[in-house]
């Protein structure tokens, strides 16, 4: 089994990237692949053409109000076997499950221990796993992601985005996350690189896999909610997938 965590700030296109990513690999390499969205704002499902049945954060919201009344006799960690499995969604190309967020008051600690173990455990099952994180890296720096083989870090072409990115990519050595390769994607390029910003990447000591020109098809589909599988084998951003996902070769 091999992970790739794709990272960065609110508005880069992480998702859309994740989505073209899960493609290529559906298409390339495997369809045993397993997405995790792990953006509170869950959208991976609509970008990928599946309607979503429940997210991990509203079972353990469901976990917390049933505590004392877990049906069949179930054990806390039966439940929450049950509920994710019942929450996956399976599709001809790939599974998704996704983490949302808790609404409720409380502490979550022993229910996310589990499901550490629980995604664990499903992981296991599949060639890939592909998360699309939040921006804060609030999943990562939990540690209810393991092993990372690797770490793509989505920016915009600006001198402050590569800041930022850099932010994320230090939270994680601090954490000591086990994380395999670490990459930049620069994403909705319009024209050259700047000067600055070449320099901020070096500055933080990125390699930069990618450089994903802006493309006009994808950012109409997305607004349409049209799902990443109709996007034309022309399309310059699937293209620069394309090929940043064949030197990458996972």
């Amino acid at each position: 089994m091999k992970t790739i965590a794709i990272a960065g700030k609110g508005g880069t296109g992480k998702s859309t990237t994740a989505a073209l990513i899960i493609r290529w690999l559906s298409e390339r390499k495997s369809r045993s692949i397993l997405a995790v969205d792990a953006d509170s704002n869950v959208n991976l499902n609509d970008l990928l053409g599946v309607r979503l049945k429940e997210t991990v954060g509203a079972i353990r919201e469901e976990m917390r109000n049933r505590i004392a009344d877990l049906p069949g006799g179930m054990t806390k960690q039966q439940f929450l076997e049950y509920k994710i499995q019942t929450s996956l969604v399976e599709g001809p190309h790939f599974d998704l499950i996704a983490m949302g967020r808790p609404e409720g008051p409380g502490c979550y600690c022993y229910a996310n221990n589990l499901l550490q173990d629980i995604l664990g455990t499903l992981a296991g099952n599949y060639d890939y796993v592909v998360i699309d994180n939040e921006a804060g890296m609030e999943h990562l720096s939990r540690r209810t992601s393991q092993a990372i083989d690797y770490l793509l870090i989505v920016s915009d072409a600006t001198a402050r985005g590569i800041a930022t990115a850099g932010k994320i990519s230090r939270l994680l050595r601090e954490l000591e996350t086990r994380v395999g390769q670490r990459y930049l994607i620069l994403n909705r390029v319009a024209g050259p690189v700047s000067n600055t910003v070449e320099a901020a990447i070096h500055e933080e000591e990125f390699s930069l896999l990618a450089t994903i020109p802006e493309d006009d098809t994808l950012l109409k589909m997305d607004r349409e909610g049209i799902p990443i599988w109709s996007v034309a084998a022309s399309s310059p951003a699937r293209l620069a997938v394309d090929r940043m996902m064949d030197s990458l070769d996972p």
